[in-house]
């Protein structure tokens, strides 16, 4: 089948549970949600933004990540705002396949930026002589370009491949688009398949492990070192390793649930999709503003003059 028939197709979402009952709840809940996702999220970016002493490398990939939390949230929660307010919750095919991509790109990226954060820390608690020759401005510049670009390029062939694959169901068992299109193909693609775990492999599991090393290194490092030491991997790694938890289990949700069509009742893959669409792109601000001393202390003192 040709890429032109594929892309006129419209594919409908089969994911909400009684919507025509509690439309308006869906609508105020999703508001709501994506209201304070915005609101968290630049409130810390602000912070480091307009604040010259949190204008150092940690915290500029810290802005980064939650930017990246917010172009996630913005790929998903607007069309969910649209869809619970219409009377056919669809999508057509090209504009599936787009969301998907911007998805994808941004759960890599979110990946890649943590391993930048991973070594920075490294950087600074194992070689801290060498910490202003390593992360100069141009590093930390390309460092950004590469974390967005790479998984763009490597998500980009996928999608690719996607247009181009015979579909035979046109219902997704979700409420946007994401792994559960792989369900659509007439027959399983292997090209498909290889490069999906290739690229699961290059922007999650390398990553992942390059982070795991990389703060395996610093324990090690710091609990032979003085307690001064400690007390700083301790304050600047742990918010770093809380948002690693939360995020690889969205991602084996992403993986195991969605794609392997693992069986749920609806209701429960409803909620476990809002937790994995909520909590990474909330939670982050939270985790950052309350654990990250200097960033919690201009908060506090933002908080304090508004209200004074």
């Amino acid at each position: 089948m040709d890429t032109e028939s594929n892309i006129t197709y419209i594919i409908t979402f089969d994911g909400y549970v009684e919507l025509d009952r509690y439309r308006y709840l869906y609508f105020l809940v999703i508001f709501t949600l994506y209201c304070l996702i915005l609101c968290c999220n630049f409130t810390i970016v602000s912070l480091i933004w307009f604040h010259k002493t949190l204008h150092e490398p940690m915290y500029i990939f810290i802005a980064a990540l939650l930017i990246n939390s917010v172009l996630y949230s913005t790929t998903i929660y607007p069309k969910l705002l649209s869809d619970v307010l219409s009377e056919k919750q669809t999508i057509s095919y090209s504009l599936c396949l787009f969301q998907g991509f911007a998805y994808y790109t941004l759960v890599g990226s979110e990946f890649l930026l943590l391993a930048a954060m991973a070594y920075d820390r490294y950087v600074s608690i194992c070689k801290p002589l060498q910490y202003p020759t390593i992360m100069r401005k141009t590093s930390i510049n390309i460092c950004l370009v590469l974390v967005w670009l790479v998984p763009a390029l490597e998500i980009a062939v996928s999608v690719v491949l996607y247009a181009y694959i015979k579909l035979c169901s046109f219902s997704l068992k979700a409420i946007f688009c994401n792994n559960s299109g792989y369900k659509l193909q007439c027959m399983p693609s292997i090209a498909i398949s290889v490069y999906g775990v290739i690229t699961l492999i290059n922007i999650g599991l390398l990553p992942l492990f390059f982070i795991l090393f990389s703060y395996a290194r610093i324990l090690k490092i710091s609990y032979q070192s003085c307690r001064e030491v400690r007390k700083k991997a301790a304050q600047t790694c742990l918010p770093h390793l809380l948002v690693l938890i939360n995020f690889s289990c969205f991602v084996v949700y992403d993986v195991i649930i969605v794609r392997q069509e693992t069986y749920f009742p609806k209701t429960v893959r409803l909620i476990l999709t809002f937790q994995a669409i909520l909590f990474h792109p909330l939670i982050n601000p939270v985790i950052y503003g309350l654990k990250m001393s200097k960033i919690y202390n201009h908060l506090k003192k933002s908080l304090q003059c508004m209200y004074v």
